[in-house]
């Protein structure tokens, strides 16, 4: 199906530790965005242990790149395209903010330093070694320049989500990238995608507003 013609458009992507979970169950996020003026694309990748995360952080940025290329196809506008995740999907959002193209992202919930995953039973499956991790932590990779960036996280999360968000977001907007942190108190690792699903949604307004800029 062919989208609005000269659209935003968002590419989501989904969380679950870059281990569990699939792109449909995340699809309730268009209920707002296709009435707000968006067109979306659900980002799908190969989960840990059957990808290393150098190959998720791969196929992530290939979608995203391939959602810019054949956007005007598709009825949106290639330069208004953003990227968009939570958890896992929030790493894979700052990660794809590398891409020039990218007019601008929302990460929700992210981890931006794999260290602490490293040395944790998440890495059972991730198998991450001290390269790899670092390779792959936005917060030691930040782009050279870059399109907006928002960090969110809910206040109600655990504390070490809340605090690698609000130093990445520090450190993004130290390096003189623009962006902005936008904790929303009220909220868990799981509610907080409902600021994007909802018409008056927290999180859906920044968006809209980095697509009208």
């Amino acid at each position: 199906m062919r989208g609005i013609a000269g659209a935003p458009t968002l590419a989501f992507i989904h969380g679950g530790y870059w281990q569990s979970n699939d792109k449909e169950p995340l699809s309730y996020v268009g209920e707002a965005l296709l009435p707000a003026g968006f067109n979306l694309v659900l980002v799908e990748y190969t989960l840990a242990p059957a990808a290393r995360l150098d190959a998720i952080v791969t196929e992530v940025r290939a979608a995203v790149a391939w959602t810019i290329d054949h956007a005007k196809e598709l009825g949106g506008d290639p330069a208004r395209v953003f990227v968009a995740g939570n958890s896992a999907g929030g790493h894979l959002t700052a990660m794809a903010m590398q891409d020039p193209r990218v007019a601008g992202g929302l990460a929700i919930s992210g981890l931006y330093d794999l260290e602490p995953i490293r040395l944790s039973y998440l890495n059972d499956k991730l198998r991450l070694d001290p390269a790899e991790a670092a390779r792959n932590s936005p917060i030691l990779n930040l782009p050279s320049r870059s399109a907006p960036l928002i960090v969110t996280v809910g206040l109600d999360e655990l504390p070490e989500l809340i605090r690698q968000s609000d130093e990445f977001a520090a450190v993004w907007q130290k390096r003189g990238l623009p962006g902005r942190y936008v904790p929303l108190a009220g909220h868990d690792h799981f509610s907080i995608v409902e600021e994007l699903a909802r018409p008056d949604g927290r999180l859906l307004a920044p968006l809209r507003a980095l697509a009208g800029a």
